[in-house]
């Protein structure tokens, strides 16, 4: 047989389903409601953070950003989710009961007590009405930053979606890092410049962690990286990186000039909002392609074997 007859023979594989279906039904969530509701919940967690350091410190001015900023994220990231899930009372039925074992459940119960502890604290820092309790719940907020900046990398990465579920241990780095730079770029927006110099170095420390946790996801999760690289999500991630190092290095200027402060505050949200929607993206893509099922599968099965 002719090399030429052998070629013809040989086709590229496809991976498909019965009847052409996907294997996994694409996440059902709405755009832009739920990258969006990615990126306010942690702007809004690091805020709450910065807040109550701010308190701590003296720094009057970026404190009443941090509390503000706080409130705000918060009650926009449950407008958004509400808004995803199309009744209010859907929302609040998954607050009836706790359940551990569900990361939606348990992130119900983090977005709650964080938005109405963040948006006491803001009522008290614009009316000057009742300021321990404003200070109090600021410091309440506060405590709960930290899981309101990663709940929601565990949301994804407890999907069968194969990018996120794969990127189980990146996606939380990745985030807590993008709600750093966001929350310091919120704050090196707003706050004045001489009291900027916590958010400087929350912004450095959030942009080192987010350029590893992407080139992890980009690199180190086998087939299940391709999207994070390629398409829409390629792009979006591309340019996060770029904004990310851009604010980072104006950032370094930001408590000498007013501009630089203000541009690299600009860089790092629009970073984290790329970061958001490439994340998402990758995880759509992921879904639609029975590859990224299909491909996995049977490399572990050959593992198995191989391993008897």
């Amino acid at each position: 047989m002719s090399p030429r007859r052998e070629r013809a023979m040989v086709e590229p594989a496809e991976f498909r389903s019965y009847y052409g279906r996907p294997i996994l039904k694409e996440p059902a969530w709405k755009q832009p409601d739920v990258p969006l509701y990615l990126f306010l919940g942690g702007a809004a967690g690091v805020s709450a953070m910065t807040a109550a350091l701010a308190d701590v410190t003296g720094r009057a001015g970026l404190a009443r950003v941090g509390r503000l900023v706080a409130s705000g994220g918060s009650i926009a990231s449950v407008a958004a989710l509400v808004h995803d899930l199309g009744k209010p009372l859907r929302f609040l039925h998954m607050l009836r009961v706790l359940k551990p074992t569900s990361p939606l459940s348990v992130g119900s119960w983090i977005l709650s007590p964080f938005s109405a502890l963040a948006a006491v604290s803001a009522a008290s820092e614009v009316t000057g009405l009742l300021p321990r309790i404003g200070r109090l719940a600021g410091a309440g907020a506060g405590l709960l930053g930290p899981p309101m900046c990663t709940y929601t990398a565990v949301l994804l990465a407890d999907t069968a979606t194969p990018s996120w579920h794969e990127a189980h241990g990146t996606l939380p780095v990745l985030f807590a890092g993008s709600a750093l730079t966001s929350g310091a770029g919120a704050a090196l927006l707003a706050a004045p410049a001489g009291e900027v110099g916590p958010a400087v170095r929350a912004g450095l420390a959030g942009a080192v962690a987010e350029l590893v946790a992407e080139h992890h996801l980009e690199t180190g999760l086998g087939l299940a990286s391709e999207p994070y690289r390629t398409g829409r999500a390629g792009k979006l991630l591309k340019a996060a990186k770029a904004l990310t190092v851009a604010g980072a290095g104006l950032s370094l200027m930001a408590q000498r000039n007013r501009a630089a402060g203000v541009l690299a505050g600009a860089a790092y949200l629009a970073s984290g909002l790329c970061t958001r929607f490439g994340v998402y993206a990758a995880g759509v893509e992921s879904a639609k392609d029975p590859k990224y099922v299909v491909i996995p599968q049977r490399e572990r099965i050959a593992r198995r074997s191989e391993g008897r």
